[in-house]
């Protein structure tokens, strides 16, 4: 008969207990890997909730072009190709970048009075959260940038451009809106030709472009802008801000309400922007009739036409005429402070 080892006996309910019901190294170790994945996932579901991507409004591919036109999110590029710090990555992507063309519109009353959160838009300051020198240009890329989303979802990642002179970016250097915009060509929202390249597009009206939207530039989503509610009749609404001389260039420093930072109103102190018509309108400044409109300036040109009233923001888009005396805003004489955006590819 076999005799068993009482010491050994004495031992065999902790064996048994461990075998049953002892924690294992390993088994800590993958409940910790376990939580930390799903702490993980928390944090990246809340990413996603935000939307954020890999676009930034202020300079668009990703917001502001650098050379290759696809700068980091947390860089903007000024009108000379420069890159600054962005003080807000704000335009959301939904997607990637379209295949099909758009690289042109107008900024609709509609799409500016959402942006600003004012029924008057934003008048001469176009900063949109951005900061420091070469601010007001900045601003105004990402806007055309947050537009272009909500019209097409993917393409606010392009580089948009505002088509908007300025006497000084961020390092002090002028900026003229034809250098910021790319070589062309152009497209409107729904793919119809604006220009080919520069040469054309600094015509009094585009050379080339789409006959349905040659003399009635297109806004974001591809609707002639005189008549942005083809349920309605057409409005008054053809000043857009540009700062720029017919040859896309800034015209002084007093036509950019101190390089889009200010909606005062005074025009001592901040000027009276340059405006182009997105369509013809005789007699400048609302003024009824064919004919030049004031300082014998064409009022047919798309990129210099006449100067607003003043820097404010303001909307009139009834017909009244020219701007009546006192009037100190962008839109006195027929507009809403609307701009041309442009992007660098097509």
């Amino acid at each position: 008969m076999t005799r068993r080892n009482p010491r050994s006996l004495a031992l065999l309910p902790g064996i048994l207990l461990c075998v049953l019901g002892c924690p294992s190294d390993g088994g800590d170790t993958a409940s910790s890997e376990t939580d930390a994945a799903s702490t993980t996932s928390d944090v990246t579901g809340t990413g996603d909730a935000t939307g954020t991507s890999s676009a930034a409004t202020n300079d668009a591919p990703t917001s502001a072009g650098s050379t290759s036109d696809a700068p980091t999110s947390g860089a903007s590029e000024s009108g000379d190709g420069s890159t600054a710090a962005s003080t807000d990555d704000s335009t959301t992507t939904t997607g990637a970048v379209p295949s099909e063309p758009f690289s042109f519109f107008v900024t609709s009353l509609k799409a500016m009075q959402e942006l600003s959160g004012s029924q008057q838009g934003f008048g001469g300051d176009l900063r949109f959260g951005e900061e420091g020198p070469g601010a007001g240009l900045r601003g105004a890329d990402k806007i055309c940038a947050a537009i272009a989303e909500m019209s097409m979802p993917g393409a606010g990642s392009k580089p948009w451009r505002a088509f908007l002179s300025a006497s000084a970016d961020e390092n002090g250097e002028q900026v003229d809106a034809i250098d910021r915009v790319g070589d062309g060509p152009w497209y409107d929202r729904l793919g119809r030709l604006v220009a080919a390249d520069k040469d054309d597009l600094l015509a009094e009206r585009p050379v080339g472009a789409d006959s349905a939207i040659q003399d009635d530039l297109p806004n974001e989503d591809g609707v002639p802008n005189h008549q942005p509610d083809p349920l309605q009749d057409p409005v008054d609404n053809h000043d857009t801000l540009t700062g720029s001389g017919t040859d896309g260039r800034l015209e002084s420093a007093s036509s950019t309400c101190l390089d889009w930072t200010s909606a005062a109103g005074e025009s001592d102190v901040d000027g009276k922007p340059m405006l182009g018509h997105s369509w013809p309108r005789g007699g400048g400044g609302g003024g009824p009739g064919p004919g030049p409109g004031p300082g014998d300036m064409d009022g047919t040109h798309w990129i210099q036409s006449h100067s607003a009233s003043g820097c404010a923001p303001g909307v009139n888009i009834v017909e009244m005429g020219p701007s009546p005396p006192g009037a100190n805003t962008v839109g006195a004489g027929g507009g809403y402070g609307g701009i041309y955006c442009f992007s660098r590819v097509p």
